[in-house]
């Protein structure tokens, strides 16, 4: 996916890494990691990887562009072909924060919605505009293919739907593949946290639900297709959704990925998962915030390098099976 940077906290947060959306970088490592306990259903990393590839062959899904129109299609049917009880496209118009007026298409799917308790899944499936990371001034102006930086979640999503499919969850689960998220402003972080995000906000003030309906949780994943990536506990959902960020560390503990899931507190990110939390739906983000090499996102986020090169099985494999897991684990109230 990616998003929304802090950087409007950079300056107070520093020891924190603020920081906000996507990337990966270093040497590939898609060995498998041996499971302390029994995986849950039957998460395929290399079906989670073609999912990925599928969406960057569409080009970059930029708001507004065939690519993006052709992509959109293709998840809500994907999504159709896994047996999900129901599926909607909320297409609407948002104003971006320089005026560019966003046609959106916020897909939502739903996995035994008549359990009463119910977890929301989230990923992003647009691509930044502008790879505003690129040293040349000329790439700058050009959009990237946002493989990490969106797909890599939302293939891990399609890879957790065909999985819900075939073995019904005991818990309702709802999945949200949200637009727009990376169409914020990176020109001085202070005063435009809210510029990001602009399809999840819209989904928030028109979401299917009521107060007593909402789920129990919810999990955002956003870039998590990095080589060699390391997801620490992201600020705000140490903060504010600590239950859902400890099911999640704790399973991918107990699945043997301690070296993937840092048991630490991160840098803060202002994504789609703090505007969420606000609506009532304690989120927690699972998203690269401290790269070994650049200290805070990979060092493809937001450049023109955030292509399938730097996507690992490995990353997509660790993560999957720890939300998946995490699923098949909750129970109906």
């Amino acid at each position: 996916m990616n998003r929304p940077l802090v950087f409007s906290l950079a300056a107070v947060l520093v020891c924190l890494s603020v920081c906000s959306c996507k990337g990966s970088a270093g040497k590939t490592n898609d060995s498998p990691t041996e499971s302390k306990t029994k995986l849950l259903g039957e998460f395929n990393a290399d079906s989670a990887y073609a999912y990925v590839a599928r969406q960057v062959a569409f080009g970059p899904r930029v708001p507004g562009t065939p690519a993006h129109e052709q992509c959109g299609a293709y998840l809500a049917e994907k999504l159709r072909s896994f047996g999900a009880d129901t599926v909607i496209e909320q297409r609407a118009t948002v104003t971006a924060f320089n005026g560019d007026v966003l046609p959106i298409n916020n897909i939502f799917a739903s996995f035994n919605s008549q359990a009463t308790n119910t977890v929301l899944l989230v990923a992003h499936w647009d691509t930044r505009p502008w790879a505003n990371m690129e040293a040349s001034i000329t790439d700058r102006t050009k959009p990237i293919l946002g493989a990490n930086d969106g797909a890599s979640g939302v293939g891990v999503l399609l890879e957790i739907a065909r999985n819900l499919g075939i073995k019904k969850p005991d818990c309702g689960v709802d999945i949200l593949l949200v637009d727009a998220e990376d169409y914020g402003s990176s020109d001085g972080f202070t005063n435009n946290d809210r510029s990001w995000c602009p399809g999840l906000q819209y989904w928030v003030k028109n979401m299917p639900y009521s107060s007593v309906n909402r789920p129990s949780y919810g999990i955002l994943l956003d870039m998590v297709g990095g080589i060699d990536a390391k997801f620490h506990r992201e600020h705000f959902s140490h903060n504010n959704a600590k239950m859902p960020t400890v099911k999640v560390w704790g399973e991918a503990s107990v699945l043997g990925y301690d070296g993937v899931f840092i048991n630490k507190v991160g840098g803060a990110v202002v994504d789609d998962h703090v505007f969420i939390t606000e609506a009532g739906i304690p989120t927690t983000d699972i998203i690269e915030n401290i790269n070994d090499v650049t200290g805070t996102f990979p060092a493809t986020w937001h450049t023109l390098d955030d292509n399938m090169n730097n996507i690992s099985k490995s990353s997509l494999d660790a993560v999957g099976k720890t939300v998946l897991n995490v699923i098949y684990k909750e129970k109906a109230l």
